[in-house]
């Protein structure tokens, strides 16, 4: 939870079970909130791909999605697809995460998501981090596990385009996969957008928000 309005953003904590899973949900708003506050801190863990060609990708291609920030990324070595029986570590690692920083914002995947590392990940995180707001980004894939997001970032048409040549350029390794194109990623990031009178955007899932109405200012 977090109240709106409480204090300034200095702090974002972000997660993703699989390398590229942060830029993919939520790359249009690390551009949009980095290039807004230089020097903002941002934590980053991913649990798998550590050690690999994929882990190179990962630094490169969040070093780029976070211009001017202070970024500090910790890539483990659970195997892809199996979180379940790695459960420990897992916690472990958030824990550990959770005992160095104070963040006023997460970005991690959504509680329901259909694939079992997304969703035990972000099972963790709001177990751990339970005074504090978490947005769960989403990612197309086979499951067709899209809902109806309950909150938005706009994007501008160059945050948008920006975000998809990174992706492409980033992570060769996903390239032949059917999904990862520029179609796919601006098609939703324009839906979105129309949903929330934008021309882009990127959506979240927000499981629960605390709201401090009597000092947030309310625009006409």
């Amino acid at each position: 939870m977090i109240r709106l309005g409480a204090g300034p953003l200095d702090r974002i904590v972000m997660v993703g079970a699989h390398c590229d899973d942060i830029a993919i949900g939520a790359g249009g708003t690390l551009l949009t909130v980095c290039r807004a506050r230089p020097g903002l801190r941002v934590d980053a863990l991913v649990l798998s791909g550590g050690g690999s060609e994929r882990e190179q990708e990962e630094r490169v291609a969040l070093a780029a999605f976070c211009p001017g920030a202070d970024l500090r990324l910790t890539v483990l070595e659970l195997p892809d697809g199996r979180l379940p029986v790695h459960w420990d570590e897992a916690k472990a690692a958030v824990e550990e995460l959770r005992a160095r920083t104070e963040p006023d914002l997460i970005l991690a995947p959504r509680t329901d998501d259909a694939h079992q590392d997304h969703r035990g990940l972000a099972t963790l995180m709001t177990t751990a981090f339970r005074d504090h707001l978490v947005l769960g980004y989403e990612i197309a894939k086979w499951d067709g596990d899209l809902g109806r997001p309950s909150a938005y970032q706009p994007l501008t048409a160059e945050t948008a385009d920006r975000k998809v040549r990174l992706l492409q350029e980033h992570y060769p390794s996903q390239r032949h996969r059917p999904w990862y194109d520029r179609e796919a990623f601006l098609g939703l990031a324009r839906i979105r957008g129309i949903e929330c009178h934008a021309r882009y955007a990127e959506a979240f899932a927000v499981t629960k928000l605390t709201l401090d109405l009597a000092t947030i200012e309310l625009g006409g």
